[in-house]
């Protein structure tokens, strides 16, 4: 029964975001119990504290384009499409276009990106991080970038990681470059 449910949950999971779900349905079929910490893992990575969302989702879109190329990406920016954010500020995390940010924004796209580097700027960052949204808004923006990057090695390690598309912000269509360095310009593959 309790399977049941579940299953109920992933497709409407499924349809509300036009998500590949096979990966979590595999869990469940597998395992229960590790079905069930993976919903445990879920409700990490939904904290969102008292931190706005547009800098909550400059964390989780920033930290999820360093291990994705395509759908899991998608789904972040439909949730924060849907969390009201603008499609012009979405294009601008996605492309990590500061001067197109708001100030709050910028910061934590860059906070992001210098803690994934191991950059010790971030030590800066995170003090102003504090100053805004004190320890509990650092807490938050931690569970951000840490539990966003989990979902694409999740996937990659179940062999669902092999997808990869645009993204569509309404009625655009971008390809993110990865590899950008700390100043923002891209590294490109030889």
């Amino acid at each position: 029964m309790i399977r049941y449910l579940f299953t109920k949950m992933l497709l409407a999971f499924k349809n509300r975001y036009d998500y590949d779900i096979r990966y979590q349905q595999d869990i469940l079929k597998t395992d229960l119990g590790a079905f069930l910490k993976f919903m445990g893992f879920q409700t990490m990575s939904s904290h969102s504290g008292h931190v706005p969302a547009g800098p909550l989702y400059a964390a989780r879109i920033r930290a999820i384009l360093s291990d994705d190329c395509g759908p899991c990406t998608q789904l972040a920016v439909n949730m924060a499409l849907e969390a009201k954010i603008s499609p012009e500020t979405v294009q601008a995390m996605i492309d990590k276009d500061l001067n197109n940010l708001p100030e709050e924004i910028a910061l934590v796209v860059n906070f992001t990106e210098c803690v994934l580097a191991h950059h010790p700027e971030a030590d800066d960052y995170r003090e102003k991080i504090l100053a805004l949204w004190g320890p509990k808004g650092l807490i938050t923006i931690g569970f951000a970038i840490s539990a966003y990057r989990v979902y694409p090695a999740l996937k990659y390690t179940l062999g669902y990681g092999k997808t990869c598309h645009r993204i569509q912000i309404n009625a655009s269509s971008i390809t993110p470059e990865q590899g950008a360095d700390l100043t923002g310009e891209r590294k490109h593959a030889e």
